[in-house]
């Protein structure tokens, strides 16, 4: 059980470093306010989905969940 805590520390670290990288990768959300001067529907605002953003923003939240649970399951073995 020891060597199944020590993998999900291990983990559960890089998972953080990971999501703590790839959160500081993404733009602001300022650079938003181009819908102001009507850039909103350039090529980039239609197919957001596909560039690197919507990708850096769909590994976000697979990284959450994933940091989310390992903190539970983490915390849910210190408990016994």
């Amino acid at each position: 059980m020891a060597i199944l805590r020590t993998v999900l520390t291990v983990v559960f670290i890089l998972v953080c470093i990971v999501l703590s990288t790839i959160v500081l990768m993404q733009e602001g959300k300022s650079a938003g306010l181009g819908a102001i001067s009507g850039m909103a529907d350039s090529y980039w605002g239609k197919n957001k989905g596909r560039s690197l953003e919507g990708r850096l923003v769909k590994i976000t939240k697979i990284l959450a969940v994933a940091f989310l649970l390992l903190a539970i399951v983490l915390n849910i073995g210190s408990l016994g």
